[in-house]
């Protein structure tokens, strides 16, 4: 397990929950945890939604102020430069989505590839547009690797259509991520879905609610 966690992939493909889901299963374990939402691009969906859930279970949460506000600016907090600054603690990043979004974690690049203890996972929702192929999900991985010049080091399924998915959806999903990964030469990390649909060869995930194994 690397020290850091980076979290990225397209619009709607789950990557906030799931960096919530990996910082809470980190505190669980008793270590401590910072979780950084540098999502600079979609206002709505936001770590901080979970900052209260968050922070009750001892995880520290760095957001702008006015996160889930109507102002939305494209800045960071400064108080984000601890996480590559403090080697002591885990750190979970949720980073915005596409290559726009990408582009924030610019500056923290030298410092992430100096210290070399970090997971770059890339989040895959084959239900969403511009991601339903392997084709299109490879070319959206590497323009998020392009924008922040880190590249991946796994890949996550997390194809779902929320309270619409069944065992069966998420199971037809196998193949194109085998795909993807096998052009990329990257492991698969892990198969999300709701406990509700989840089997045997999947990782229960209830999401925001319970966290997942990686």
């Amino acid at each position: 397990m690397k020290r850091m966690a980076l979290f990225c992939g397209h619009y709607g493909s789950g990557k906030t929950n799931l960096a919530v889901n990996y910082a809470l299963k980190l505190r669980e374990q008793g270590l401590p945890v910072s979780l950084a939402d540098i999502d600079i691009v979609n206002p709505y969906f936001r770590s901080k939604d979970s900052q209260s859930e968050l922070e009750a279970a001892g995880v520290k949460v760095i957001a702008l102020p006015f996160a889930n506000s109507s102002v939305d600016l494209p800045a960071l907090p400064s108080e984000t430069y601890s996480l590559v600054e403090d080697r002591s603690c885990y750190a979970v990043l949720d980073i915005g989505g596409d290559d726009r979004g990408a582009y924030a974690l610019g500056r923290f690049v030298p410092y992430i590839l100096e210290e070399n203890n970090y997971d770059m996972f890339y989040v895959v929702n084959f239900y969403r547009p511009l991601t339903t192929t392997a084709a299109e999900a490879i070319e959206v991985m590497r323009e998020i690797e392009g924008a922040c010049g880190i590249a991946f080091t796994g890949v996550i399924n997390n194809s779902n259509l929320g309270a619409e998915t069944t065992t069966e959806m998420v199971r037809a999903t196998y193949g194109l991520c085998e795909e993807l990964c096998k052009a990329v030469k990257l492991p698969l990390v892990a198969v999300t879905a709701e406990e509700s649909v989840a089997d045997e060869d999947m990782v229960a995930v209830k999401l925001q609610k319970r966290p997942f194994e990686i």
